[in-house]
């Protein structure tokens, strides 16, 4: 259960950053480990939100957003 939710918020996570145009924090194609603990950060702030259904409907009607919804813990 807990490995399915970090992989869904991976993906929330991701997919969020291509809707706003921007890149998931930490992610670099040089990281450092403070990129790193950015990632993990950005992972964990998702898989901590309760909202992971409406978010996930919201990334497949919308290609692209102009801000993220008010309950993201990430933007």
């Amino acid at each position: 259960m807990f490995y399915r939710k970090i992989d869904e918020s991976c993906s929330l996570t991701a997919g969020m950053a291509d809707r706003l145009g921007t890149r998931v924090p930490g992610t670099t194609t040089s990281p450092t480990e403070a990129d790193a603990a950015a990632y993990r950060s950005a992972i964990l702030r998702c898989a901590a939100c309760k909202e992971h259904a409406a978010c996930a409907r919201l990334q497949a009607e919308n290609p692209t957003l102009d801000a993220a919804p008010s309950y993201c813990r990430n933007w």
